[in-house]
C-alpha cells in the first residue's frame, strides 16, 4: 500500500497545509469520497488517495481504471473562498502546472500540458485531472499512470512513467512532490485572489502548455466543432482558438492536437 507516512514525511512533517493525508485499498471515486465528506464540513487541505477505484471518473462523463497500485490516484479538496467563481477555472490547470513539475523534478520526464487537464510525455497521455465543485468546496482528482506496462493502458495514445523511462516510479515520492508543488502555486494564487498573471500562473502553464501554437479541433459541450490554431490562454485560463471566421474563446470542450 501508498505509504502515508513516506507522503507525510516528504511533505515535511504535521502541521501544514496538507493536514489531512490518507490512503484506502480501494473505493469507487476518490473526488466522489472527498465531495460528500465536504459536505459534512471536511477543511481544506484534505488528501485521499486510493491504490484502485471501482468508478473512477474522468471528464466528460467517461470512467478512469488502472490495475491495482500500477498509478498514483488521488484527489485533494480545496475551498479556495478568496477567489472570485469566475477565475475558479484556474484549478485543474494549476494542479496540471504541478503534476508537470512534479514529473520533471522527480522522475526527469518532460511532462507538458494539453489544455484544459492532460498532462502529456511527448503525444501521450500521463496523467487525467477532473475538478468537480459543491458549494464552495472545490475536489481536484488526478489519475498517474506511473508503473502501467503497454498492454494495461486503456487506449493507445496513453503511456507511464516507467514506459517513459523515468527516474523514480517511487509514489510516495512523486505524491508528496506534486502536493508540494501544488501547495507553492494555490498559496500564490490565492493570495492573489485568482489573479493568473498576478501570481505569475499563467505565465508558468503557458510556458509547458503543448496546446498553444498547435492546429486544434474543438468539439464544444452540445457538438459544435471548432478548428484552427490554438493562440492564447486567456486571463480567465480559458483557450482562444483563431479560426478564419473569427476567434473562438472556449471554456470547456474536448481537444484534439491535430497532426
Amino acid at each position: 500500500l501508498l505509504s502515508v507516512a513516506a507522503v507525510r514525511e516528504a511533505l515535511g512533517g504535521p502541521g501544514g497545509f496538507w493536514a489531512d493525508v490518507r490512503v484506502v485499498e480501494t473505493t469507487g471515486s476518490t473526488n466522489a469520497d472527498l465531495l460528500a465528506e465536504a459536505g459534512r464540513g471536511l477543511a481544506e487541505g484534505a488528501v485521499l488517495a486510493a491504490e484502485a477505484q471501482s468508478a473512477g471518473r474522468g471528464r466528460l462523463g467517461r470512467t478512469w481504471v488502472s490495475p491495482p497500485r500500477a498509478a498514483l490516484t488521488f484527489s485533494v479538496l480545496l475551498r479556495p473562498k478568496a477567489v472570485p467563481a469566475g477565475a475558479r477555472g484556474w484549478i485543474p490547470l494549476l494542479t496540471g502546472v504541478a503534476v508537470a513539475a512534479a514529473l520533471r523534478a522527480e522522475a526527469a520526464v518532460d511532462a507538458r500540458l494539453k489544455w484544459p487537464n492532460d498532462v502529456l510525455a511527448g503525444a501521450a497521455k500521463l496523467a487525467g485531472i477532473l475538478a468537480e465543485q459543491s458549494g464552495d468546496a472545490i475536489v481536484v482528482g488526478t489519475g498517474l499512470n506511473v508503473s502501467t506496462r503497454r498492454d494495461e493502458l486503456p487506449v493507445p495514445q496513453a503511456t507511464s512513467l516507467a514506459l517513459e523511462g523515468a527516474a523514480t516510479t517511487d509514489r510516495a515520492r512523486l505524491l508528496a512532490r506534486v502536493l508540494t508543488e501544488f501547495e507553492h502555486r494555490y498559496r500564490a494564487w490565492t493570495g492573489h485572489r485568482g489573479d493568473a498573471d498576478g501570481s505569475g500562473l499563467r505565465q508558468e502553464y503557458r510556458g509547458r502548455c503543448a496546446t498553444l501554437g498547435r492546429p486544434v479541433r474543438v468539439t464544444l459541450p452540445g457538438g459544435r466543432i471548432v478548428e484552427g490554431t490554438a493562440a492564447e490562454i486567456d486571463p480567465a485560463g480559458r483557450l482562444v482558438v483563431g479560426s478564419a471566421a473569427s476567434d473562438v474563446t472556449v471554456s470547456a470542450g474536448d481537444v484534439v492536437h491535430v497532426r
